[in-house]
């Protein structure tokens, strides 16, 4: 899937750095968390996009991660009316991503917000866990046929199921990727569950990746080597700023860390063929061994068992064909320690070659 000039299952990884609302509803702190992503070499960076009249109710109440951090005087819609982004907001925002060469992404949380993204023309569209059961809004983003980002925290395999066939109702061609997530703030490592991206990835012909809300700067690393190539990270300026996701988000130099494993992890996991690599071919003739003369052998003798050693380097007759060599006859004269080659015995088809 592209993204923005960038493919994702392509063995990299696409790195999102989530901003969500560590705004603060502030415009100048959106673009400060923009420098920062930039700077950490993320591929993007994702917001939200909603009015609090489309997302809860009045009397709605916080979550309690919410009320933890933010206190329980207010109840989730005053909070969140303080963190919304304007129209003007999403415009200057894509626009100085652009100057800063890192790729816009946001949640939208309704269908309003969903045609705001798609009028700014954004790359990509990502839906959260709290939407996966939404079939209306996921058929009416896959309609955009602008790639799709599915996290999947809080599912069971038979809602991610239903979800992608919402998103197949409405469009066979909008390219789908699906993260695995655990919708947990801050998520415990013992409930990571990595290995439910290899369900995902058995289960749909769709790249697969992970969301992550642990506080560890290795586990999207973790994730990209168990298979992920979209991992996101939630992060802020300062941990320590009031706000619902700040204390489980990551501060600019806990970032650039993450990405950096992130990165070794993706150029680590390689491929799935199990064969040497360039680096490896020059120690195989030093390191592996081959049939030597272990005495001095006449032209024309019959090479005994104990006139073979196997001995390094690799320059001789593999010592797979030992059993094959006892018993035949040379064809030239060989000195002790002298490799044993398929042209100094009698016979053919030999399996030398091993440097």
């Amino acid at each position: 899937m592209r993204i923005d000039e960038r493919r994702t299952g392509d063995g990299s990884v696409f790195f999102i750095a989530e901003a969500g609302v560590n705004h603060n509803g502030t415009l100048s702190r959106a673009r400060e968390l923009i420098d920062v992503a930039a700077e950490t070499g993320a591929d993007a960076i994702k917001f939200q996009t909603f009015t609090a009249d489309r997302l809860v109710t009045k009397e709605a109440p916080k979550a309690n991660y919410q009320t933890e951090r933010s206190g329980s005087e207010e109840v989730q819609r005053d909070m969140l009316e303080r963190y919304e982004l304007s129209e003007s907001d999403h415009e200057e925002l894509l626009d100085y991503c652009e100057s800063r060469r890192i790729t816009f992404l946001s949640t939208p949380f309704d269908v309003e917000s969903a045609n705001l993204l798609d009028e700014l023309d954004v790359p990509a569209i990502k839906i959260g866990s709290g939407d996966l059961t939404n079939h209306p809004l996921l058929r009416h983003v896959a309609r955009f046929e602008r790639p799709m980002i599915v996290s999947t925290g809080m599912a069971t395999i038979a809602e991610v199921e239903d979800a992608y066939a919402a998103i197949r109702e409405a469009s066979d061609e909008v390219p789908v990727t699906l993260l695995h997530c655990v919708s947990s703030y801050p998520a415990e490592m013992d409930a990571v569950n990595l290995r439910a991206m290899a369900t995902l990835d058995d289960r749909f012909p769709v790249p697969v990746g992970y969301s992550d809300h642990t506080t560890a700067l290795e586990t999207p690393g973790f994730a990209v080597a168990a298979g992920a190539t979209v991992v996101e990270k939630h992060f802020t300026l300062d941990r320590t700023l009031p706000g619902p996701d700040h204390e489980a988000s990551l501060e600019p130099g806990e970032l650039v860390r993450t990405v950096e494993i992130a990165r070794s992890a993706a150029t680590a996991r390689g491929s799935r063929e199990k064969a040497p690599v360039a680096a490896e071919m020059e120690n195989r003739t030093v390191a592996r061994k081959s049939l030597h003369a272990a005495t001095a052998l006449e032209r024309g003798e019959t090479i005994r068992r104990d006139a073979v050693s196997v001995l390094r380097p690799a320059d001789g007759l593999p010592p797979s064909e030992l059993e094959s060599v006892v018993g035949r006859r040379t064809t030239a004269a060989l000195e002790p320690h002298d490799p044993i080659t398929g042209a100094d015995v009698e016979g053919d088809n030999w399996s030398e070659g091993q440097t």
